[in-house]
């Protein structure tokens, strides 16, 4: 039994880190609905950190629309250093809270999906690196209202099933 703590031990580690983030705890009011919390124009404010050591602030406009079948979301983001970049999110609705999503960087196609209150995204990227071959990491979203007319959304970052970085933001309807 002394060999296997380790081994026990290990897994419970790999599985904990690997495991998709929780609902915020300071989630309340009703279920979010992608389609409807984020359609029109947002601002969002929010961070990256990585185990590495990277940590890079910065702030997006969002603007959603909603044809009936496909949820666009436009994010011209500004990073603190700077940087600029522009994603465009397309989730398509193929059945009642179940959602298929393609953006730029996106490896494969995202998933989408309502978790009670909660909205779950799960996607793959690349992240560029140094050396230009990039590391492909897991993205696993979590969105939520926060009981005072924001969306609170959180994020790990897994890289073979270790959480290796984390994204947090809070998006909030821009002023008009």
């Amino acid at each position: 039994m002394k060999k296997q703590l380790p081994a026990l031990a290990a897994l419970a580690f790999i599985t904990a880190c690997a495991s998709r983030p929780p609902v915020p705890d300071d989630a309340g009011g009703e279920a979010f609905v992608i389609e409807r919390d984020l359609a029109g124009a947002h601002v969002a404010r929010g961070e990256f950190k990585s185990i590495t050591g990277v940590h890079r602030t910065f702030t997006a406009q969002l603007t959603g629309t909603w044809d009936g079948e496909t949820f666009t979301l436009v994010e011209d983001f500004v990073y603190d250093d700077g940087e600029k970049d522009t994603k465009t999110w397309k989730l398509e609705r193929i059945a009642p809270g179940e959602y298929s999503g393609t953006r730029e960087d996106v490896v494969g196609t995202a998933r989408g999906y309502q978790d009670g209150r909660a909205f779950r995204l799960e996607y793959d990227i690349v992240l560029p690196s140094d050396n230009g071959k990039g590391r492909k990491v897991r993205f696993r979203d979590v969105l939520a209202h926060d009981g005072n007319g924001r969306v609170l959304n959180t994020a790990t970052v897994g890289w073979f099933g270790l959480r290796v970085g984390s994204v947090s933001l809070v998006m909030e309807p821009a002023a008009e």
